[in-house]
């Protein structure tokens, strides 16, 4: 990709602190910690004990190399980029201690016993530098227990660092600082852990399964008290806990099969062995002691509270659920409650929350069941926060990294209303959390104030509200919209200023579909004549949203298709056309920040940016083909560009010099051959990583570990673009092989097709791609334009949009968010 500005943009290296890390244990958790280290580029050391009786030299290790192995297979992915595992290497607990040495991290991740742990301990301590940070990964045995016997001198580089599985996707994580461990050393890896791993870091209190254990294990038993006093069923519980109130979709139960039924209750266990206090309320049911005992422990085993029916006809319709009350396995059904399927109506969690809160107890079920689960959990969040946390923020920051929780149990409780539902509570006999009573006697009625200075959070020592303080680096839409207002905004778009003379296009439409409004402020923000193009020295285009763009708004254009109102559906393309024009060509930098899913037009919104500063964790792809059209907004366009650029730097023919000769050069055929694949087959990345080895990233946009600095991060590289003098590119002219490299595309189509790899329509719409990208009808070494190469898309786009089985695709698609084949 071509900018104005060549030199890449600094990036943050690693501390001296950590030249090189080292896990021991090389189990599901411990590898995957190895994994992620090795994606932040760290080299890592993975230990693990001798296998029993095995004295073959060349397979002491083979504990660690076989899970460094798996680690190649694993779904969801461990790596960003395949080729990191060549960071790993691989030793065992007799052998290989003395590459303890060279580590400047090391993190114990064997099983959760403490006098295993203790002993590992005393084992590496003679190899262990005297600079070295040891930590633990418990999920909730004492952290200081586990050094008790270890000197002075080594207690004070050992802490807790509990991550959560898997790492590379799981935000949290919590560091549990001890009495005896240098500060100093907790601020060097929380800093690491936030800007390389990607973390959100929570402090927890060295307390029994820590923050985010605590409150999910309760959460999780309490719904299983529930279900069995209510006579419910674990599909019923799964509808009730999961989208609607603003957990992860999987519910309760389908979550505890993926994590592990075993270590549940382990956690679980932790309770009742260290809090006396608390072994009824975390006491599993005697149903799921028996799932232990016959080793139903989830997807690991193969079955749990779910399980996978070999026989049935339809694999897409082949789940069986547990009947807790039988242990027997049935035909998952798909429970309804009306009070639900209202809900899911609602624009906002808030207002989701209260629907369903809001329903006769005595009447609706889905209201029975979540009215005391809700309440009790955020009595038992208030009940402990002494205990385990500094600040009902950390509490809800856990959740929301941890559990994957869109509120914490403090920010749902003033979603839901503090002060009516605990009026409920009273009516209904239930208990009132002392420190939430505190709170309403003092003239509070929330957890949380919003101002224009930010945030702020009730303190109970205190009774006062105390500002949410926030990592340098940290920042986010809605914190400059509070604090520096909306310079202009539309329904599907707005600009805000923020600061240092940058300016955010922020994509805030549903899913960030990209329909009218998003096109006309963009182009119209971003045009040279502009009075923002005069007032600000450089753009960002992202958003506080899920996702950064779903691509274009498929809706408004299957309208437009079924009316016949043809000429409406030739200027929105065009349109659209002119919106990534105004970005490439805006006098001033614009970088965009794309993050999660980034698909089709998205894609074609971050091709024309002068700079990408993506997230780590982007799913991005030129996804068009799936429903039956080409990239019809400058995306294919740019990757024939691309193409002939990288076609340009391998073969050392200059085309303006000799267009003929570089147009049949075999270096632009099998340029444009990588690309046709990646458009054709609508491929999508499963990291920024793999979407620069898509060619949708360029070498010189750099990766943001963790999602919560992307937006100053895409300001600071706006701010480097402007300040080196950056300058527009001029529309290009380049010459294309046409007709002479066409037929070759077209030989692989049919390939493809004779194998039934593709059908019919597919050959239709990938011998568009193919035209596209080879320039039209046109001799070998013609030169054509950037405009000319919009107008074949144009021409594409809209003779496909005819296409029954293109409106087809479009329908499914939005009907079920899937492609269809057809």
């Amino acid at each position: 990709m071509a900018t104005a500005v060549a030199e890449q943009v600094p990036v943050h290296t690693a501390p001296t602190l950590l030249r090189r890390a080292a896990v021991l244990g090389a189990g599901a958790m411990g590898s995957r910690i190895a994994a992620h280290l090795a994606n932040a580029g760290v080299p890592v050391l993975l230990l693990d004990i001798v296998p029993p009786g095995n004295a073959d030299a060349t397979a002491r290790s083979s504990i660690a190399k076989n899970a460094v192995a798996a680690l190649l297979k694993a779904k969801p992915a461990a790596f960003y980029d395949a080729s990191s595992v060549q960071l790993i290497s691989t030793g065992n607990f007799e052998d290989d201690l003395a590459g303890l040495k060279g580590c400047d991290w090391i993190i114990e991740a064997v099983t959760e016993d403490l006098s295993i742990k203790q002993a590992l301990l005393e084992k590496i301590a003679p190899h262990v530098s005297a600079k070295s940070i040891v930590t633990t990964n418990t999920s909730g045995l004492p952290v200081a227990s586990i050094a008790a016997k270890m000197t002075p001198e080594f207690r004070k580089r050992w802490f807790g660092t509990h991550f959560f599985n898997p790492p590379r996707y799981m935000r949290l994580l919590e560091i549990i600082p001890t009495r005896e461990n240098d500060p100093a050393l907790v601020s060097a890896i929380a800093d690491f852990a936030d800007r390389r791993l990607g973390k959100s870091i929570v402090y927890a209190r060295d307390t029994p399964n820590f923050i985010a254990n605590r409150i999910g294990t309760f959460s999780m038993l309490t719904a299983v008290r529930l279900m069995q006093e209510q006579n419910l069923s674990i599909e019923e519980i799964d509808a009730l806990t999961g989208s609607v109130i603003g957990w992860p979709r999987t519910g309760t139960f389908r979550l505890a099969d993926m994590v592990g039924i075993d270590v549940l209750a382990h956690v679980a266990r932790n309770f009742a062995e260290l809090r006396g206090s608390e072994s009824g309320a975390a006491t599993l049911a005697p149903f799921i002691e028996t799932m232990l005992e016959r080793r139903w422990l989830g997807d690991k085993t193969g079955q749990g509270f779910y399980k996978k029916d070999p026989g049935a006809k339809d694999p897409k319709n082949n789940r069986l659920a547990l009947d807790w009350r039988t242990l027997e396995y049935r035909p998952a059904l798909r429970p309804k409650f009306p009070s639900i399927e209202m809900a899911k109506n609602a624009e906002s969690l808030p207002e989701r929350l209260r629907l369903v809160l809001g329903g006769d107890v005595k009447k609706d079920k889905a209201a029975a069941f979540l009215f005391p689960l809700l309440t009790a959990i955020w009595n038992y969040a208030a009940d402990t926060l002494p205990e385990i946390a500094d600040s009902p923020a950390s509490d809800d920051r856990a959740m929301r990294t941890g559990f994957n929780w869109e509120l914490g149990p403090f920010e749902m409780w003033d979603a839901a209303g503090v002060s009516e539902t605990v009026s409920r509570m009273r009516e209904a006999g239930l208990q009132v959390s002392p420190l939430v009573e505190a709170m309403l006697d003092s003239g509070k009625t929330s957890w949380y104030m919003e101002g224009s200075y930010g945030r702020s959070v009730y303190d109970p020592e205190t009774a006062t509200y105390k500002k949410v303080e926030l990592p340098e680096g940290v920042a986010s839409a809605a914190r400059f919209r509070r604090v520096n207002g909306v310079v202009r905004k539309n329904a599907g778009c707005s600009l805000i200023d923020i600061g240092e003379d940058i300016a955010l296009l922020e994509l805030h439409s549903k899913k960030n579909a990209i329909g009218d409004d998003i096109v006309s402020m963009i182009t119209q923000t971003l045009n040279p004549a502009s009075e923002c193009t005069r007032n600000f020295r450089g753009f960002v285009i992202s958003g506080d949203a899920s996702d950064f763009s779903v691509g274009a708004n498929l809706m408004q254009l299957l309208l437009g298709i079924q009316e016949g109102e043809w000429d409406e559906v030739d200027m929105a393309v065009r349109a659209f056309q002119r919106m990534t024009a105004s970005i490439k060509f805006c006098p001033r930098p614009v970088v965009a920040a794309p993050f999660n899913l980034c698909l089709g037009g998205g894609t074609e919104i971050s091709l024309h940016a002068a700079r990408r500063q993506p997230h780590a964790e982007l799913y991005m792809g030129l996804v068009e083909t799936g429903v039956g059209l080409v990239p019809g907004g400058g995306g294919t366009k740019e990757m024939a560009l691309h193409a002939v650029d990288a076609a340009r730097a391998s073969s050392g023919i200059d085309p303006a010099n000799a267009p003929v000769r570089f147009a049949l050069s075999a270096d632009l055929q099998d340029a444009l051959h990588q690309r046709f694949e990646t458009v054709a087959m609508a491929k999508v990345s499963t990291s920024a990583a793999e979407a620069r080895g898509l060619d949708l990233l360029a070498p010189a946009d750099q990766i943001t570990l963790n999602r919560e600095r992307l937006l100053l991060d895409a300001r600071e590289a706006a701010i480097y673009l402007a300040e080196a003098g950056y300058t527009a590119p001029f529309p290009r002219t380049v010459p294309v092989p046409g007709e002479a490299v066409f037929p070759t595309l077209k030989m692989g189509i049919h390939l493809m097709r004779q194998a039934e790899y593709i059908s019919d329509h597919d050959v239709k719409v990938a011998t568009h791609v193919a035209r596209i990208l080879c320039g039209g009808s046109v001799t070998a070494g013609s030169l054509v334009s950037e405009q000319y190469l919009l107008d074949l898309e144009r021409e594409s786009f809209l003779s496909l949009c005819g296409e029954r089985k293109t409106q087809e695709r479009i329908a499914y698609t939005l009907q079920t968010g899937k492609p269809l084949r057809n």
